[in-house]
């Protein structure tokens, strides 16, 4: 007799079993497709790289910050935030201004001094005279409405003997970023018959030649004092900039230095995003090592910044950024002041170097070298030899990009404040992108309407008083685009004040003398720097892609080159006011 089954032995196919069984089989089946199914999302999301590059590793991060490709991410040529636009302004220390109360009047002088003028009448006024001092500061607050003073020099005579020159640290009342400026002016100055003081006339921005230098720590100045340990660290526009290469004062102290040095590399003429993410990068290596970085202050202007569309070599760091705040505040060397004196000394006394050819040498592995020199050798090979490479990985654990070491340059910030100051600092401002924008209808279907005369009319009725100075930062090449708006507006666009940077000019006097007598030419970097910086310092900022269309920033269905399924909403899409150098070179 044939065995049963164990189904059958157990009276399994009994009416009564056969709901239970079924039931057990078809949990059986559902566990295991949700097994496979667990095993499949696994490895698609242990394989899958997304298209956000939030979520890509740092590597990643960094190819997306400083790719120049046609690729998915495309870098954005707008210029970059430096290390005073992050800084936090210390409201408590700028509420310390001087107000006009602040200072005596002529009345209050004369009766604690006694003074008597008969027979002053005439003579040539004495700019040392407190009553001139006092007179002189009344007038600039009267004047200058629209700015907080919180420092006045001693004047100074000027060219005239009825005229004084004084200089003042001052900051707009509405002032978004955490810096002070530095004027100073020539004041015209009368003596009336009753010994009272007048100023007829104050010059324009910087017209006080006289009391721009520099003072001496000791020397007495005007000033509201500050509650202890709240005065910051601040950029001080307008002030003579010393700029001059640090030296090594002795063979003893140069022997005793530690340095590192970055050789060769991909980074050259690429965008200036990429060419500082690499530099600081390189900076804060030599700052984690402890060891002075020897850099190249001859830089490669990436062609997106020329007229030419071609690279330009001999650029001069400090054209571009502020390399006294950070010779004063990191260990740096030029590199051919370095060399000069590494081939000097190592003749009488061999030293030491240490050289790494892969970026993989983590900062880590370096803490403990003792050698004089580590020399990082870059290959010829992209994108491995770019030097922003050797931050990724286990290095972002220790090295830290020190981006407050790094400021614009305070000569073009000063053309900032002298552009500011001619307007009073007291205008609004728009940014307008036309262009090649305009005219792509398929990815900006709307922006060339958006931005016609009459809808930027229509728009800033709104938004802008009328009659107020209107500050157009524009890639618009015809300017007279704009007319129409001269019925509601008083407009100014950034080549109205091309004598700032002029032949005549301070700036170009002062970048002359960095380039060895050789005229600077203010290139494409630097226009879209100033034309962002004054936008940034109007009362009220209107942005394309925020106020003025709906369209995207990047395109229809796209914000910041990621290709999105649904149409995209662009409010806040634009990550900070900033314009393209591209689009801007051809106005």
């Amino acid at each position: 007799m044939l065995g049963r089954s164990p189904l059958l032995r157990s009276g399994g196919l009994r009416p009564e079993n056969l709901g239970q069984h079924a039931l057990s089989m078809v949990g059986n089946v559902c566990f295991s497709i949700f097994v496979v199914g667990v095993l499949i999302f696994t490895i698609i999301a242990a394989t899958y790289e997304p298209e956000d590059p939030l979520f890509h590793p740092s590597d990643k991060i960094s190819t997306f910050l400083t790719s120049t490709s046609n690729a998915t991410f495309e870098s954005d040529n707008t210029v970059i935030r430096t290390g005073e636009d992050f800084m936090a302004a210390n409201q408590t220390a700028f509420n310390t201004f001087i107000n006009i109360t602040d200072v005596a009047d002529n009345a209050e002088i004369a009766a604690n001094t006694g003074t008597d003028c008969e027979g002053d009448v005439g003579k040539p006024i004495d700019c040392k005279d407190p009553e001139v001092f006092h007179t002189m500061m009344r007038a600039a607050i009267e004047k200058f409405k629209d700015i907080h003073f919180y420092r006045f020099g001693k004047p100074i005579r000027g060219s005239e003997d009825n005229n004084c020159d004084m200089a003042w640290r001052f900051r707009p009342k509405e002032g978004k970023t955490a810096s002070l400026y530095k004027d100073y002016r020539r004041f015209v100055i009368s003596k009336s018959e009753n010994c009272s003081l007048r100023v007829t006339d104050i010059g324009e921005y910087h017209s006080g030649v006289n009391a721009r230098k520099r003072k001496p720590k000791k020397q007495a100045v005007f000033e509201k004092e500050a509650q202890k340990g709240e005065a910051p660290s601040l950029p001080v526009v307008g002030e003579m900039v010393n700029d001059s290469l640090p030296i090594v004062e002795s063979e003893g102290a140069f022997k005793n230095g530690k340095y590192l040095f970055y050789s060769g590399g991909g980074d050259r003429c690429k965008s200036m995003n990429h060419y500082l993410w690499s530099f600081l990068c390189a900076l804060g290596e030599a700052q984690y090592l402890n060891r002075t970085l020897v850099m190249d202050l001859s830089i490669c202007l990436s062609s997106m910044y020329t007229k030419t569309g071609q690279n330009e070599e001999g650029k001069d760091f400090r054209f571009y950024f502020d390399f006294e705040h950070l010779k004063e505040e990191a260990s740096v060397l030029d590199q051919v002041q370095f060399w000069t004196d590494w081939n000097k000394w190592q003749r009488n006394d061999r030293l030491s170097l240490h050289l790494v050819e892969d970026f993989r040498v983590t900062p880590i592995k370096l803490k403990d070298v003792q050698d004089t020199l580590v020399i990082r050798k870059f290959g010829t090979v992209e994108p491995d030899n770019y030097w922003y490479r050797v931050c990724e990985g286990e290095a972002e654990s220790v090295i830290q990009r020190p981006w407050h070491l790094l400021w614009k340059s305070r000569r073009l910030m000063d053309i900032v404040s002298a552009i500011a100051a001619r307007l009073n600092w007291d205008y609004d401002s728009v940014h307008i992108v036309r262009g090649e924008q305009a005219m792509n209808k398929q990815l900006w279907p709307n922006l060339d309407r958006d931005t016609s005369p009459d809808s930027l009319l229509t728009t800033l009725k709104d938004k802008v008083e009328e009659g107020r100075n209107l500050y157009i930062a524009t890639n618009e090449p015809d300017k007279s685009f704009f007319d129409p708006l001269k019925d509601k507006y008083t407009t100014h666009f950034l080549d109205e004040y091309k004598d700032l940077w002029a032949e005549n000019s301070e700036w170009n006097s002062e970048t002359t003398k960095l380039n060895n007598g050789a005229p600077v030419e203010f290139d494409g970097y630097m226009r879209i720097s100033v034309d962002t910086e004054v936008f940034l310092r109007g009362k009220k900022q209107l942005e394309t892609f925020n106020d003025l269309t709906n369209d995207c920033k990047d395109g229809v269905n796209q914000v910041h080159g990621i290709k999105y399924r649904r149409g995209c909403s662009c409010k806040g899409a634009m990550s900070n006011a900033s314009i393209s150098v591209s689009d801007h070179l051809k106005s």
